[in-house]
């Protein structure tokens, strides 16, 4: 009782607050009550969806959702020859299994672009490129040399 009326006169002439006080003070401003606002259940759903808007991983769900449906898009066959490599900023390339498939994609592309387009709007894809196989390379090793080298390579 006496150290109460202690704190409470030293307060009251000097303003001084101790330590475990200012404490209870901050504690008691955080709102850690039951059922006041913002301490509502939330469910999993909701925060996943909240987190995934917070960091823009919808687009990145997008992406991984187009390139792992690229059979229902392009159908079976086509699926077989090619696959969605990457996307950036609008331009959607395929990497085709040779060169005349890349050629017959080219040739679809009137078609193949309008359904991701209707399917997803979100990743706002404008153009594909259909490119062929990588051309094998001559770099043999970590050690190469850069430039044009010795040009009797074939004689």
């Amino acid at each position: 009782m006496a150290d109460a009326f202690f704190r409470n006169y030293l307060f009251g002439t000097t303003g001084f607050m101790g330590r475990d006080q200012k404490r209870r003070n901050e504690k008691s401003k955080r709102g850690s009550q039951p059922f006041e606002p913002g301490r509502s259940p939330v469910s999993a759903a909701d925060s996943l969806a909240s987190l995934f808007g917070q960091f823009n991983w919808n687009t990145r769900l997008d992406e991984a959702e187009l390139f792992s449906n690229w059979e229902s898009i392009v159908g079976e066959q086509s699926a077989q020859a090619s696959v969605p490599e990457e996307l950036n900023s609008g331009l959607l390339t395929i990497r085709c299994r040779s060169t005349a498939w890349a050629t017959q994609l080219r040739l679809l592309e009137g078609e193949i672009l309008p359904r991701i387009q209707e399917k997803y709007p979100k990743l706002e894809i404008a153009e594909i490129r259909f490119i062929g196989p990588n051309a094998p390379s001559w770099k043999k090793g970590s050690r190469s040399v850069p430039g044009r080298g010795p040009r009797d390579t074939y004689g």
